[in-house]
């Protein structure tokens, strides 16, 4: 059902994906910083498990109804956005996001939480989802179903894998960032600022019946 030439070339085009800057990495990162590589295993699980949910939808057909209804896609896509820039004018505001002072370490649970819904509030993983995992499944090789979800749980351990090592190499930053404050204020508005730019990007994006 999957050929080792389409395992390698799909775990390739996912590295390439997971790597590239986005707000799901840079809350990873952020966590490692603040509060060390459990906490960016959490988020990292987290995002993973909103991939998961994207999988899920396009494999039933929720993102296609999403690309088809505009009502549905604006909805989720002025809820998606508006979390994002919501989290990054947080983080701008409060300076905490990237912080090496336990009193402002978020519950686990919190972190998990906002992980998974940074990634589930946004259309562009699910439309992602939606196109490139129909481009591996073959229905020669059995269920399109079963396939399009192993993909997208591979996609999902890749994530958490690469987030978490991230993560864990953020944390090791951490205590280099004590005596130089300066710079968590750069990474905190650095971080705070690629949010709301997601979030924009979020609001900016057509759906499948725009022209």
């Amino acid at each position: 059902m999957f050929p080792m030439e389409v395992l390698i070339t799909y775990l390739f085009a996912c590295g390439i994906i997971v790597v590239s800057p986005g707000p799901d990495n840079i809350l990873a990162l952020s966590r490692g910083l603040s509060q060390g590589s459990a906490a960016a295993a959490v988020s990292s699980f987290g995002a993973a498990g909103g991939i998961m949910v994207h999988t899920l939808a396009a494999t039933f057909g929720l993102s296609l109804l999403m690309q088809t209804s505009e009502m549905l896609f604006w909805t989720i896509k002025l809820a998606g956005g508006a979390y994002l820039i919501y989290l990054g004018v947080k983080a701008l505001r409060a300076k905490n996001l990237i912080t090496i002072r336990k009193a402002d370490h978020l519950p686990l649970r919190k972190v998990l939480a906002v992980g998974f819904f940074s990634n589930v509030l946004n259309p562009k993983p699910g439309l992602f989802v939606l196109a490139f995992l129909p481009q591996f499944a073959d229905s020669a090789r059995g269920s399109v179903q079963i396939q399009m979800l192993v993909y997208g749980g591979i996609f999902a351990a890749l994530t958490f894998v690469v987030f978490s090592l991230v993560g864990t190499f953020a944390a090791k930053l951490s205590g280099w960032l004590v005596s130089r404050p300066a710079v968590a204020a750069r990474l905190n508005a650095g971080a705070g600022l690629t949010l709301i730019g997601a979030g924009v990007l979020v609001l900016t994006l057509r759906s499948g019946t725009s022209r």
